[in-house]
């Protein structure tokens, strides 16, 4: 057999029909991979009105998209199988250009891009315009290489790493950075936001819903930006006033014998020079994070550890080891002594 007929034999075998199920499976598979479970950082599951603007955008251009996605890949199977090659069939006739063909595939797309304009547009101006709320709190935001500043000016407060607000009040951010870009960023709360050094950023959000919220940096901002998290821990507003009630408060002081050693560890130690806590006298300084009422946080290291003594004392003794590039120093201490300070620490609740 030569020539032409050669050419046009069929491929003897099965194999083909096992490959399309096998590619159809995975793509079924890839489809399901990326549908949102119930993750902390998940922005498809809003839990605040900006959320909510942001969610609904998305949802609208996921629907045209899967649309367009349906239709052309339908145009395209039944093109294939349609017109695709047969024995004793003529070879079809050549023609160039179609002008029906040519002004819908131009329209129509254009069309598509409008009606996603629109909706986009609006939401940008709503999310961007400062808020007109007059009862909003407002908490200061400074980002740090490589932690979280939480300034309230309206109760004369400042905290780290866990931003605390009651539900259902508008919380309008006010960013700025220390040093370098960052980018503010609670996924279930609203979007992002660039921390930028000599001005001032803002967002606005009231969350619906009480939880600890994940937030994260999210702009490259130097050796350890995986690891500069921060938590938004919305209270009911009795819970949240509470909160703010004892934060103003000193210090108070240790009850256990360790306790009672580990706050003459800290005050003979370097800690002094970087760190403020209330109620110490040579502990005033902004360096590093406010340690007043440390005890009470869920976290060290911004979001890495659970805050706990062994975690505590990890974090004293090799600060590096657990968060590379953190600009606070490796103590010298016994492990007596980092134990004592560990629970000095931990009792300032």
């Amino acid at each position: 057999m030569t020539g032409l007929a050669a050419r046009r034999a069929p491929v003897s075998g099965g194999g083909g029909s096992c490959v399309e199920i096998a590619a159809v499976v995975a793509a079924l598979a890839a489809g399901l991979g990326a549908c949102g479970g119930p993750y902390p950082q998940s922005a498809v599951h809003p839990a605040s009105d900006m959320a909510v603007k942001l969610d609904d955008l998305f949802d609208q251009i996921l629907w045209w998209a899967a649309g367009v996605f349906v239709v052309v890949q339908g145009i395209l199977f039944y093109t294939l199988f349609r017109f695709r090659e047969k024995q004793a069939r003529r070879r079809p006739r050549e023609f160039h250009g179609h002008t029906l063909l040519e002004i819908g595939w131009t329209l129509v797309p254009a069309l598509i891009l409008v009606a996603i304009a629109v909706p986009t547009i609006r939401v940008i101006f709503e999310v961007d315009r400062p808020t007109t709320d007059e009862n909003a709190l407002v908490v200061e935001v400074e980002a740090r290489r490589w932690w979280w500043e939480f300034s309230y000016p309206e109760y004369d407060l400042v905290t780290a790493n866990e931003m605390h607000i009651p539900v259902g009040r508008t919380i309008d951010v006010r960013m700025r950075s220390a040093d370098v870009l960052h980018s503010f960023w609670v996924p279930r709360l609203g979007g992002k936001r660039d921390v930028v050094p000599g001005r001032e950023n803002h967002i606005w959000f009231k969350a619906d819903s009480t939880g600890v919220f994940l937030g994260q940096c999210a702009e490259f901002c130097g050796v350890a930006h995986a690891l500069m998290g921060f938590r938004v821990i919305v209270q009911d507003p009795s819970e949240f006033q509470e909160w703010v009630g004892a934060s103003l408060l000193d210090a108070p002081r240790p009850t256990s014998a360790d306790g009672r050693a580990g706050a003459g560890v800290f005050a003979t130690s370097a800690c002094v020079g970087c760190h403020t806590v209330r109620g110490v006298a040579t502990a005033q300084q902004g360096f590093g994070p406010d340690l007043t009422h440390f005890g009470s946080r869920l976290t060290i290291g911004a979001g890495i550890l659970e805050n706990n003594v062994d975690n505590l004392v990890t974090w004293l003794d090799s600060t590096q080891h657990v968060k590379p590039g953190a600009l606070m120093p490796e103590v010298e201490m016994s492990e007596e002594q980092l134990r004592q300070l560990a629970r000095f620490l931990l009792e300032m609740r």
